[in-house]
């Protein structure tokens, strides 16, 4: 970092996920009032909030979102249809999203209940709306009455609604149309910071979009300096890959961009705002926002600035990293102090990581004290010009009370939002207030009002709490500090850490920040340092050691060498078992890097799914442990009395468990331990591509407590495996592979006529579809798209093959797809920034470079990749219809098709018709959409809204049905007993001598 972040680079640090309670204390004494100051606070809060109940009550927007909160199915079906309608193209879809979110909703219960005679017509349409969409009855009098006026009016009334309510919250369509607005008498007084709509650049031509958008907004601003308006930019709208693997390649690139929006800002005499991100790009943000500081043309312009979010832990040292800025660089640098955008999504994606805890606060009170604590720095701060984004009371009156008779700073509030709060204090009392204030047309908008809606509805907030007629201002006004110094500043009861989110069954696996730039060098640099050595198992094998088996001579002897070792093993018991599982997972966490480095090295894993595959199979024994200690110990049964039952759950003996490459430490880790906690011996054997991983792991295993002729190592090619399942000692398979393979197996375990019945567990791959309607947002489906296609190089048995894509969005969704395939890096998987390595090996290289050569003349989209090396480009194909793919191309090639409106049966029976079913996605904002694909569909797995890829142990079991694996599901509660004998002993307790059980009774009831 540079000279003025360097004090503070050991805080960032620090605070960064430290315990709750360890960062709030010294901001709970920043934050504390003396009681003559909270006492003035409260007066001044009780007469703003008189002020916002007034204008409340007499705005009919205000009063509109009032009677239909977040936290009623009224309000969510009304978010739903503002987030989708304009979007949607075609009057068929249309029909089905408005059908989909009027009809469960109980609008009558809202009917005449608002002082405002708007919002009871409003009310009244919609109940008519359900009326229209509804299945018989009145409905179908209205619709005929419809019919005959020839008008259908209710799309027509839905999408003036969902105009008028980005009337509200957006500033105008335009630049010159948001600056004629803030000219109107109710802006009178306040200033606004303009910001060009868009939540992220999905491809480089958004990015130079949003780039010109923002230059022609300076210059339209530039054009009035006096107004006194400004521009608040987003870093991530001007880059699609502004992330810190590709810190390299988007800093230098972003800071460029920024230059030239500051110098064209300075030039005109305007402010310009970067405004805040979510907070793994925190030190990206710094990095590049000090770079532009530091220019000497920018030297002397005040008008530079940043928005810095008070949820996150290290909100207080960013103030203080923004205020050396400023005095190192001789400006007062405008910082614009907000309680933050993306908590929902920032939990979610730490919890997923698995990391050691949030870098923000899990309670709403103890982001207002981290709020508080730093509005008092910068109040103090010399090289700060603060401005404060609230639509609290409390938070705006206790600044009131702090600054005294001082004006030098401003409020800021958001457009459509907290009107009333601010009025008095700009047009009586001399404060500053700026709109933050959204530009942009109305579907743009959609993205931006979710996220302030949901921000502003939540249960926790003011906003919410203020519409709640149950509060008493005193409740209103409680102070925060009090409350979380009452608690002792810990973490919300119900959101653990990311460790205790399957507690108390099992520890989640432990993940590793690389989103954090040190750490992933750190990983990188190991990696790059660890080429592969051959392990001790592995040099046995080299040395002749009767471990290798060459010759079916040789995995005979393993499997008497398994079957001899089998009943010790059997008979000790579940929790012995499972204590061994619970060792090798630790031993796996210890063995992080190391076992990362050979997954990259020698299974061609980028270094992201490197780490996602050794957390997999750390899962995957805690969990099968967890299950093993609940679900495998004996069971009594209910009987007629005198009679005992008890269920056991014994090994069968030794299994062979055969594992592919694409999964070589999670799944050939998963199958064995799932069968060695059920009490068999196993004869593992890893796919031939990829021994190496499979040797660590077995050694580790042992080194764990499993007894070496339990669990004996394979490696081998095709010859060893089908040696093994021939063997008629063996009994049981579980395998991972192809289709074909899958029915080998099959055919084999039968051709022994005096040989048992053994079961085989099988996963095989997939056409996977994702079928996508006109109501899906395109963003979403095309970064989904990319990560289940292109991810791991296409190599995952869930991965997206076949994209099925309403007709009339098939276009834009493809152009915006072809975009965000040019923003791949594809290259060495030990290099951070890589997104798609090369395929495993030359075989499967050719197999579908073959394929696409086919298909030249179908090609929507290819990207270069390079000229050495097993690299497959990924290729998107256009297909005449979905029929004519009929199976897996296991790479990173997407085929596309495309289907009719109204036809999503027909669609899911196509997909049927395959025989495959391992996976599906669906992205649709009608849940009646997904209802008839969740009915319809005969796959094991469908993703909805989200990517068909990484499936969670213990959360979202994974398997197929038909072609693609026989179940039962891995990683799920019925995946153990199939590896077990299920034995009952029915004992008649009165042969000895009478009913123990019934002479023994007393009498009672009396």
């Amino acid at each position: 970092m540079d000279s003025a972040t360097s004090s503070f680079a050991s805080q960032l640090k620090q605070l960064h996920r430290a315990p709750e309670p360890e960062v709030l204390k010294p901001l709970l004494e920043r934050a504390r009032l003396t009681p003559a100051e909270r006492e003035g606070a409260v007066q001044v809060a009780l007469g703003l909030l008189a002020d916002l109940r007034a204008a409340q009550s007499s705005g009919w927007v205000n009063q509109f979102l009032q009677q239909y909160r977040l936290n009623s199915s009224e309000g969510v079906a009304l978010l739903s249809l503002a987030e989708a309608f304009l979007r949607v193209p075609d009057p068929e879809t249309a029909d089905q999203l408005i059908a989909d979110k009027f009809g469960d909703a109980d609008w009558k219960a809202h009917a005449g209940q608002s002082s405002s005679r708007l919002v009871n017509t409003a009310t009244w349409g919609l109940i008519v709306g359900k009326a229209l969409v509804s299945e018989g009855g009145q409905g179908g009098v209205l619709r005929r009455l419809i019919s005959r006026a020839g008008e259908p009016f209710v799309r027509q009334a839905v999408g003036a609604a969902m105009r008028m309510m980005g009337e509200v919250f957006v500033m105008g369509r335009t630049i010159d149309e948001a600056m004629r607005r803030m000219k109107k008498p109710e802006n009178r007084g306040f200033t606004a910071s303009f910001d060009m709509l868009g939540e992220a650049a999905r491809t480089f031509p958004d990015g130079r979009r949003y780039f010109d958008a923002y230059m022609g907004a300076i210059d339209a601003v530039g054009s009035d300096p006096a107004a006194g308006h400004s521009i608040s930019v987003k870093l991530s709208a001007l880059h699609p890959r502004y992330e810190v693997p590709q810190w390299d390649r988007c800093v230098p690139a972003l800071t460029e961009m920024l230059e030239a929006l500051c110098v064209r800002a300075a030039d005109k005499g305007i402010a310009l705002t970067v405004d805040a991100e979510e907070s793994e790009r925190l030190e990206m943000s710094l990095d590049i926002i000090s770079a532009v500081a530091r220019l000497p043309r920018l030297k002397g312009w005040d008008g530079y600035g940043m928005a810095v979010q008070a949820y996150g832990k290290r909100c207080r040292a960013v103030i203080g990293w923004a205020d050396a800025l400023g005095q190192e660089t001789g400006r007062r640098m405008n910082v614009r102090l907000v309680k933050g955008a993306y908590w929902d999504s920032e939990i979610k994606r730490t919890q997923e990581a698995g990391l050691s805890d949030y870098p923000l606060f899990t309670r709403k009170a103890a982001t207002d004290v981290s709020y508080l604590a730093c509005a008092r720095d910068m109040l103090a701060a010399k090289g700060i010009a603060p401005a404060f984004a609230s639509h609290n009371a409390l938070t705006v009156a206790t600044i009131v009370a702090w600054a005294g008779k001082s004006r030098d700073f401003e409020f800021q509030r958001l457009h459509g939002m907290g009107e009333g709060l601010y009025e008095r204090l700009v047009r009586e009392e001399g404060y500053k207030c700026r709109i933050y204030a959204p530009v942009g047309g109305h579907r743009d908008l959609l993205a931006y009002l979710v996220r302030r809606l949901l921000e502003n509805g939540a249960n926790s907030s003011f906003v919410h709490q203020l519409a709640d007629e149950r509060l008493t201002d005193a409740e209103l006004l409680a102070d925060p500090v009090e409350k979380i110094a009452k608690v002792g500043g810990v973490r919300h009861p119900s959101i653990p850490l990311p460790r205790d989110l399957f507690a108390p069954e099992r520890p989640n696996s432990e993940g590793v920040d690389l989103q954090e730039r040190e750490v992933l060098r750190s990983v990188a640099t190991s990696i790059a340092n660890s080429p592969l050595v051959p392990s001790e198992v592995e040099g046995r094998m080299h040395q002749g050691s009767e471990t290798r088996p060459s010759t079916s001579l040789g995995t005979s002897e393993m499997v008497g060498r398994a079957t001899n070792a089998f009943p010790a093993w059997s008979s000790r018991p579940v929790h012995e078992r499972a204590a061994c599982l619970d060792r090798l997972a630790d031993l796996l966490e210890a063995h992080r890097t190391e076992l990362m480095a050979i997954c990259v090295h020698e299974a061609r894993k980028t270094i992201p799914d490197a780490l996602a595959e050794v957390r997999e199979a750390v899962d995957f024994c805690r969990y099968y442990a967890a299950q093993a200690r609940q679900h495998l110990l004996p069971v009594e049964l209910p009987g007629p009395t005198g009679e005992r039952n008890i269920l056991r759950h014994e090994g069968r003996g030794v299994w062979a468990t055969i594992a592919p490459w694409n999964f070589p430490l999670a799944i050939f880790l998963g199958q064995t331990v799932a069968a060695l906690v059920a009490g068999n011996a196993v004869i593992a054997k890893p796919a031939p591509q990829t021994p190496r991983i499979a040797a660590r792991a077995v050694e580790l295993a042992h080194e764990a407590g499993v007894p070496r002729d339990v669990l004996i190592l394979a490696p081998g090619g095709p010859e060893v495996g089908a040696a093994i399942v021939a063997d008629p000692r063996i009994a049981g398979v579980a395998f991972t592979g192809s289709t074909n393979t899958a029915r080998k197996i099959a055919r084999a375990l039968l051709e022994d006529e005096k040989r048992p019945l053994v079961p085989l567990i099988a996963e095989t791959g997939g056409v996977n579809a994702m079928i996508v309607d006109s109501t899906a947002l395109a963003e979403q489906v095309v970064a989904d798209v990319v990560t289940s296609s292109f991810r791991s190089a296409g190599q995952r048995c869930s991965a997206l093959r076949l994209l099925l894509l309403q007709e009339e969005i098939a276009e834009s969704t493809l152009e915006m797809l072809a975009g965000a395939m040019n923003t791949l890096i594809v290259g060495d998987p030990a290099d951070p920034a890589t997104d798609v390595g090369p395929v495993i090996d030359r075989t499967a290289y050719e197999h579908l470079m073959a394929h696409r050569e086919r298909m030249r003349n179908s090609w929507i989209k290819t990207i270069d990749v390079p000229a050495q090396g097993n690299f497959v480009p990924p290729t998107a194909v256009r297909l005449r219809s979905m029929d004519d793919l009929d199976r897996e191309w296991f790479g990173p090639l997407l085929h596309v098709a495309t289907w009719k409106a109204g036809e999503l049966e027909r669609t899911i029976e196509h997909v049927n018709a395959k025989g495959f079913g391992l996976t599906m996605g669906l992205h649709s904002r009608i849940a009646r959409s997904a209802e008839t694909v969740e009915a319809l569909a005969r796959v094991g797995n469908l993703y909805v809204n989200r990517s068909m890829i990484g499936a969670i142990v213990g959360s979202q079991p994974f398997g197929g049905e038909g072609f693609s694996g026989t179940g039962p599901k891995a990683g799920g509660p019925h995946y153990l007993p199939r590896f077990c004998a299920e034995r009952v002993t029915s004992t008649d307790t009165t042969s000895s001598g009478g009913n123990a059980t019934l002479l023994s009774l007393d009498d009672i009831g009396f």
